[in-house]
Parts: structure tokens; sequence; C-alpha cells
């Protein structure tokens, strides 16, 4: 049976691409290689970090080819299918699934902000047009669409949405919010925001989509087994570790401070504009958080 896509360690790369959106395939297959000898549960390709919003359709599909060429089944590869129409979005999907994709990732992007049913009806033609299992990806801080948990309840319902990407909970309760999930859903229930990974796991989540697992995946890994397992004391060290970083993805937006990281490591990865690059300063802030930690994470390769 091959691993499931929706538990443990995902992921998310940066998307190397010049300034006209071009996407390095190169530059994506070298960061790929590194997710699949590290051993991650799946890689989440064209997530927010991944800049699909900025991409068009054509390199969309490139950066699915060249990434289906690389991993070669190694590990399950979860693809960003977000547009904001529904017909587009159900291109991109077919075009994952005829690339080779393991599953999808489906954001509610919207400009004018998307009503609840109108939200159920896009992620069911989405879900019609493909076998591929596909992860619900509530992400209101981009999208500003937030799914109630009726609506994540009907979605469920539907036979190839089979998990959901939370956002952490604004009142802090993990506990008590993945107790509700689960009476009203059988999704598995994963969770972004890097900084509440830990605790998010130790209270059980199914899985951690993480934005610094694309750069830096043994030290997610560790960071994901032993909250897991229930080393809560590991589990906080880690996070202890990763904290000035945390810091700095609520100061300036976790993509900015992952391109800087990116370049650092010898992956020529531009933001998008109107995005535009740390200035020098903060760029040294980064990498000053971020040292210890590549130095860790180069010693775990001897």
């Amino acid at each position: 049976m091959s691993p499931s896509p929706f538990h443990g360690l995902s992921a998310f790369p940066p998307t190397p691409a010049d300034p006209e959106g071009r996407v390095d395939t190169e530059g994506l297959g070298r960061l790929l290689e590194r997710l699949c000898e590290a051993g991650v549960s799946s890689i989440g390709l064209l997530g927010s970090t991944g800049i699909y919003a900025y991409l068009t359709r054509e390199e969309r599909q490139r950066a699915v080819r060249a990434a289906v060429e690389c991993v070669r089944g190694r590990v399950p590869l979860v693809v960003g299918a977000g547009a904001l129409r529904t017909d587009h979005a159900v291109d991109l999907a077919r075009d994952a699934e005829a690339a080779g994709a393991g599953a999808l990732l489906l954001a509610p992007v919207s400009y004018t902000p998307l009503t609840q049913e109108e939200a159920y009806q896009h992620f069911l033609a989405v879900a019609k047009a493909t076998r591929l299992p596909l992860c619900i990806y509530n992400n209101p801080g981009t999208t500003h669409f937030t799914f109630s948990r009726e609506l994540l309840q009907r979605l469920s319902d539907m036979e190839t949405i089979r998990a959901v990407k939370m956002p952490l909970p604004v009142d802090g309760d993990l506990r008590g919010e993945l107790a509700l999930l689960r009476e009203k859903t059988d999704l598995a229930i994963g969770y972004s925001g890097d900084w509440g990974a830990a605790e998010a796991l130790s209270s059980g989540a199914d899985a951690w989509y993480s934005v610094i697992g694309g750069l830096l995946p043994r030290t997610a890994l560790a960071l994901t087994r032993a909250a897991m397992a229930g080393s809560d004391g590991e589990a906080r060290r880690l996070d202890g570790l990763l904290q000035p970083l945390w810091d700095l993805f609520k100061a300036y937006g976790s993509i900015r401070v992952i391109y800087v990281l990116a370049e650092h490591l010898d992956v020529r990865a531009e933001l998008p504009r109107p995005l535009l690059p740390l200035g020098p300063a903060d760029r040294r802030r980064v990498l000053d958080a971020a040292r210890p930690l590549i130095e860790l994470e180069r010693q775990s390769l001897l």
C-alpha cells in the first residue's frame, strides 16, 4: 500500500522561477531531491510558498511534469490546483492528474468573497473532474474565506475529498477543534502555521503542512516524529531552535523569509512582483536566525 499523502510531514518547497515567472525546473528538481532523500511523507508542490497564484497554467504544467520526473514515485506528490475560476481549477486538476501527481490541494481562491454554497459547488466540480484524492486548503489569511464546520462536513461526504489543511485556531484550542472536526468529518486533519506545528501534532493532528520543511526537511521531520510519538520534551526543544524563524515568519510573512533562505541554499528563486525581497538588514536577521539550523541540517547529511 502506498503511503498516505495526508499524514506526517508534508514539505512545501518554494518554486524557483525567474522574474517573468518561468519555472527553473532544474532548480526545482534539486530541491525535490533533497526532500526525497530526507524521507518526507509527502511533497506539497505549488502551494502558497510555491507561488502557484502567480504562475500561468503552462508554467504550472512544466513544474508538475518536472516534479513527477524527479520524484519518480518515491514520495507522494500533492499538487495545488487553486484558481479564481472553477473551470480553470478543473483544468489544473486534470493537468496534474495527467502528469502523474498523486493528490490535489485546492484553495477557494477568490476576488469577490465566496459564499459557503459557492465554495461547495467549486469543490464539487473539481472533485468530479479527476480521480485523485483531494485536500481542502483552508487558508483564510490569503483567500479571505473560512470554511464552516458544516461545509467541511458536506465536503467530506465526497468520495475523493480525504483531508483538510487547517490554519491554527484563533483561540488556540487545538484539541477542542480537532475533537469537533472529527465528530463531523472523517477527514485527515493537518495544520499549517509552522510555529504551531509542535502543539498541533502533539494534540493529535494527522499532518504538518510545513513551509520550513520545504528547505530544512530533516529538522522538520525530527520535530514531526517527536511530536507524533509523544516525545513532548524533544518536540519543544526542536521548536525552540526554530523559534527565531517563527518570529520572522510572523514579522515578514513566511514566503519572504523562505525566499531569502532558498537563495542562501543555492536555489535561485525570486519573489514574483509585486512582492519585494527583504532589505539587507532584514536579510541578515533571517540568515542569522537560520544559520545554526542550516548547519544542523548539513551535519545530519554526514
